[in-house]
């Protein structure tokens, strides 16, 4: 067996079956299924943004390749930026964003694919980069999910007339429809020069020079300075015992990771797996988990926008916040996921983004940078009053799970806050109930942010009005929906390997024999 893939979208999973077929590893995989997915879910993440890699090579130690935007080194007056609000519609609830060219940080994802090339690919970049060029010449057929997606964001990707000439679409008030097909023939010229010329045609080239002087000339912050200046960093993961599993994530200065390693912590002292799936008791003490993380987010909040991770995981303050939860004496949103295991034993798990996108096209490329500025789950301070020269938070937490009888698992989830949520009850589902991994990615979920609790669609809700009565400010979601996450998640073990794509966000797997 040559492995297995999960992915948000059936090209990319695709394109990283035609690369394991042709004899390369998991990670060319994933870096082929990067550009893949660039052009076949482009509102989810783009050249423009940023990410990470966990990499647990089969022979070697595991390692994080922080590839996440950093912070422009210089500011501008707020009267000369391109920053525009803009109100986005999820159904049940409402965010508002900034977008414009002033909301861009410094992208790092290719920076980042291309180190993870040069340390443990096997395969040439233009290889690599074919099943993408190719996607993007011959154009990509919008699925259901794809065109619901363009429909929330339609206000973001019909803001310019550069981005209306890609992602207008042929429907009523120019909207991408299921069916339509997207063509980006200048994105496809961009792949091509990369895989020739390389990451420094992006951050020293003339892709630099087209991105700074977009920038100069229409209200940016980016300079080739900036460009120039980014940096990939390499971090042990995070890892945390719980249970009788071994859990590897993404470290700070991301906060994802961590509050994943905290909630777990909590539940350390709780007999989960005891309540019955979708209980009260379950879903209660679940709820409870996610309120204690997210007043512990807060409180632990540095003024650079980092999470203090020794206070976070300090025995004192996990305690007392345990006790809140178990009841003892005092005690993006625009994201995509891709997780891939190969025969050898090589595991990569892979977490992108570029925001909302931030609706403008940098000319000549067919790339829109992203609008991390702009998002308030990265930027708490406000679009003003974020730090130059800092590699930004973020919530992605690309993470494996080491089994004792050997069985490895990847997983990984896009959405936004709801991000360490997905991948919590992923987690628990794989470890508390025993689950396999089709149904602990499909089982229903539940988010808690603050105070107030959302429940999705296949919950028995009927049932469970103490629970609601104990959440007054709680909101039900009739189905399945992609603001609970999309945690594409693989598994190898001794009888063979499985995966399961999130049908929330439009997930694929395959077994590659």
């Amino acid at each position: 067996m040559r492995g297995v893939i999960a992915a948000g979208h059936e090209l990319t999973v695709h394109a990283a079956e035609v690369v394991l077929r042709e004899g390369g590893n998991a990670f060319d995989a994933i870096v082929a299924a990067h550009f893949a997915a660039c052009v076949a879910e482009p509102i989810l993440t783009s050249l423009g943004g940023g990410g990470f890699l966990l990499a647990k090579p089969a022979s070697g130690q595991p390692l994080v390749f922080d590839f996440f935007v950093h912070t422009p080194y210089e500011k501008r007056t707020p009267e000369a930026l391109d920053a525009r609000e803009v109100a986005i519609d999820f159904g049940p609830a409402r965010q508002s964003f900034h977008i414009g060219r002033g909301t861009s940080a410094t992208p790092g994802v290719v920076k980042g694919v291309f180190e993870a090339h040069r340390r443990l690919c096997t395969m040439p970049m233009r290889e690599l980069c074919a099943p993408a060029i190719r996607y993007a010449r011959e154009g990509v057929r919008m699925n259901a999910l794809l065109a619901y997606i363009a429909g929330v964001v339609h206000p973001i990707y019909t803001e310019s007339p550069a981005a209306r000439a890609i992602y207008g679409g042929s429907g009523p008030h120019a909207r991408l429809l299921e069916g339509d097909i997207i063509r980006q023939p200048a994105l496809a010229e961009t792949l091509e020069a990369l895989a020739i010329e390389g990451d420094d045609l992006f951050y020293r080239g003339e892709i630099a020079h087209l991105i700074a002087r977009d920038g100069e000339q229409g209200g940016g912050l980016l300079t080739r300075a900036d460009l120039e200046r980014y940096a990939v960093e390499l971090r042990e993961p995070l890892i945390t015992e719980y249970r009788d599993v071994t859990i590897m994530t993404n470290p700070p200065p991301s906060s994802g990771g961590i509050l994943i390693a905290f909630a777990l912590k909590l539940l350390d002292g709780a007999r989960l797996g005891a309540h019955t799936f979708g209980s009260i008791e379950h879903l209660r003490l679940l709820a409870k988990v996610m309120r204690a993380t997210s007043s512990a987010r807060v409180e632990a909040l540095q003024p650079d926008g980092y999470l203090d991770p020794r206070k976070l995981l300090d025995a004192h303050y996990l305690a007392r916040y345990r006790q809140q939860v178990i009841g003892r004496p005092r005690a993006t949103r625009g994201t995509t996921h891709i997780s891939v295991i190969d025969g050898k034993g090589n595991v990569a798990s892979m977490s992108l983004s570029n925001g909302e996108g931030c609706g403008e096209i940098v000319p000549g490329t067919g790339i829109m940078l992203n609008n991390m500025l702009g998002e308030d789950d990265l930027s708490p301070h406000g679009l003003k009053n974020w730090r130059p020269g800092l590699r930004m938070s973020s919530m992605m937490a690309p993470s494996l799970v080491l089994r004792p009888r050997g069985e490895v698992i990847a997983t990984g989830s896009g959405g936004s806050n709801r991000i360490r949520t997905a991948i919590l009850q992923v987690l628990i589902n794989l470890v508390d109930y025993d689950m396999d991994v089709e149904p602990a990615v499909r089982s229903p979920r539940i988010h808690m942010e603050g105070d107030k609790l959302s429940l999705e669609g296949g919950l028995a809700i009927e049932k469970l009005e103490a629970l609601l009565a104990a959440f007054p400010e709680h909101e039900t979601w009739p189905e399945l929906n992609l603001f609970f996450g999309g945690a594409h998640t693989v598994m190898r073990a001794e009888s063979g390997f499985r995966g399961a794509g999130d049908p929330r966000r439009g997930g694929v797997s395959r077994i590659v024999p």
